[in-house]
């Protein structure tokens, strides 16, 4: 079954088409990557999904359903440009944030403090956010995209900063999230994760979806350079 479908979208800006009728079917529970160079679209229709902005034609489906305002509710977006309040607490504001996404105070405030202890953060709860290095602001960044269970997680470019360490870590979350049963879209340029974490692909380029399907099969479509070596 599909979670998300998006049918024939089409999003043009002044005189340059950013999306051209793109079709991408997500498939419940699996991490589904949304692949191609910068420029390509990928952006564009991650805003799309999550109703940051509207398509000039086309349909989002949601859980086989249309898409209906509420069902932002059941998003967690992870955006490339990251967006935290540089003068604010960090406990603070993931309690606000938090709050924002329908958690009682309570109840934000005791996942946080469970996410900041599993990823070793808690000393810095009462720091600015400012104070953290660009390591620790992407954590921060990704436990208040997640903090409310969404059933759809979106992530943007989500290793861009971090040191292999931290990214070998987020790898891990990412999957354990898909074990949990989430579904996940993880937007890249970059191909090297790709095989490691995502069941299927769709690769957008000059606004157009190119190639898509399961990552498998998709490999086996393209197999090049086949050699037997008997000994």
């Amino acid at each position: 079954m599909n979670f998300l479908e998006t049918e024939d979208v089409v999003k043009q800006y002044a005189n340059h088409l950013a999306l051209n009728k793109v079709s991408i079917q997500v498939p419940e529970g699996k991490v589904f990557g949304l692949l191609g160079p910068n420029g390509a679209g990928k952006t564009t229709l991650i805003r799309i999904i999550n109703r940051i902005t509207a398509p000039d034609s086309g349909f989002v489906r949601f859980n086989g359903r249309e898409f209906q305002p509420e069902d932002i509710y059941q998003i967690g977006y992870l955006p490339e440009e990251r967006g935290l309040y540089k003068k604010m607490k960090v406990g603070e504001q993931a309690i606000y944030l938090a709050q924002l996404k329908g958690l009682s105070y309570q109840e934000a405030r005791t996942r946080l403090m469970r996410w900041f202890e599993k990823f070793d953060i808690m000393p810095w709860w009462n720091k600015k956010l400012e104070e953290l290095s660009k390591g620790m602001q992407q954590k921060v960044q990704f436990i208040i995209t997640i903090i409310h269970e969404p059933k759809l997680l979106i992530f943007d470019e989500p290793f861009s900063g971090f040191d292999p360490v931290n990214a070998e870590l987020l790898k891990k979350e990412i999957l354990e999230l898909k074990e949990a049963g989430h579904t996940i879209i993880f937007s890249t340029h970059n191909m090297s994760s790709v095989e490691e974490i995502c069941d299927n692909i769709a690769l957008i380029n000059r606004s157009q979806v190119v190639l898509s399907g399961n990552v498998t099969e998709v490999k086996n479509r393209f197999r090049t350079n086949n050699f037997t070596v008997r000994f």
